[in-house]
């Protein structure tokens, strides 16, 4: 299944416009507010905190205090259920916003307030090598090779390892003949030459880029892009693989906290945002892919065409992908703690 991008474009600038007409009133002070997301965004949130920031105080005249926090997906969920008070979250992946609607923070109906079931932008897994590929790795098979040396996160605390877990798990499944018997054994195989398990993906990449550690990178299309930008792309190539899992990065308010805090209508127009053509600009030049086609299709040289699945096709979704592979005593624990 090659990446889709539905022709379903909003006028977010208006919407938030219109929220922000009908609760300037309501906006009377400067306002603290926490977004908590997950570690690959620093970068993209810095510069769209500074857009939406002028544009909030172009509307309302109000100053908006941004706060961040950043790490691995999971943990940075697991923080907010224990009362870290974030006002919007923007998590690796649905299932940590599901754990936090379980604490009843989040509106169970979240998906269904924003386009695309919330996830504004999509990215993929790649793998990252050194200069030249000197290990000639081209694709999952290559990664269970003797004497490959593997990094990436850990999927007990991150989101993007999660997702790196089961495109490897999608990717046998695809083959011919391909069962959850084969794909077990596969991905046992590919975590014996896990060198390096970091926290979170920022940690990965900091171990393979600055470290020099292991020869290759599992992970997001963006990280990859960004470490290229940022250390030289005469230091690493990116290696698309054959196929890959469609990644969906999710948004949502945190009802209770942001309701709690009089940012109510500041926290949604701040996802509006997300979906206004700024906002999927601002997301294209930071190399997440935009579900604005107008967009995507002026950063087309900067994504190749790739065939994909999604978790819903392959997993039935991310509740029983988590349940069967990530909880204590999952498939995941069973295949690391006897890895071979």
């Amino acid at each position: 299944m090659k990446i889709l991008f539905k022709k379903t474009f909003v006028n977010t600038l208006l919407l938030v416009a219109g929220v922000v007409s009908t609760t300037s009133a309501v906006q009377a002070a400067d306002r603290d507010f926490l977004n908590v997301s997950y570690d690959a965004t620093r970068e993209f949130y810095d510069e769209f905190n500074t857009s939406f920031g002028q544009y909030w105080k172009s509307r309302t005249g109000n100053n908006i205090k941004f706060k961040q926090s950043h790490g691995g997906s999971g943990k940075q969920a697991r923080s907010v259920v224990d009362g870290l008070k974030a006002d919007v979250v923007t998590l690796a992946l649905a299932n940590d916003i599901e754990e936090i609607v379980k604490s009843g923070q989040i509106n169970k109906n979240w998906q269904q307030q924003f386009p695309h079931n919330s996830a504004p932008y999509t990215s993929t897994i790649v793998f990252m090598v050194r200069k030249g590929n000197p290990k000639k790795i081209k694709d999952w098979s290559d990664l269970t090779k003797p004497g490959v040396e593997i990094i990436t996160p850990n999927p007990k605390t991150g989101g993007l390892p999660r997702w790196i877990y089961l495109s490897a798990w999608g990717y046998v499944l695809k083959q011919p003949g391909g069962d959850d018997a084969k794909a077990r054994d596969f991905v046992s195989k590919m975590y014996h030459n896990v060198k390096v398990m970091d926290p979170a993906a920022r940690g990965s990449m900091t171990t393979f880029a600055e470290r020099g550690i292991g020869d290759v990178l599992l992970t997001w299309e963006n990280e990859a892009m960004v470490t290229r930008k940022n250390f030289g792309s005469n230091k690493f190539d990116i290696i698309y693989p054959s196929i890959s899992i469609l990644t969906e990065p999710s948004v949502a308010v945190v009802d209770r906290n942001a309701e709690k805090n009089g940012n109510k209508w500041l926290a949604r127009g701040y996802i509006n945002y997300l979906y206004s053509p700024l906002g999927q600009d601002m997301a294209a030049r930071h190399f997440y892919r935009p579900r604005n086609e107008q967009i995507l299709a002026k950063y087309s040289a900067q994504f190749p065409k790739l065939k994909t699945f999604t978790i819903d096709e392959v997993f039935g979704g991310w509740p029983k992908a988590q349940q069967t592979h990530f909880v204590n005593g999952g498939v995941f624990d069973q295949i690391y703690n006897n890895r071979r």
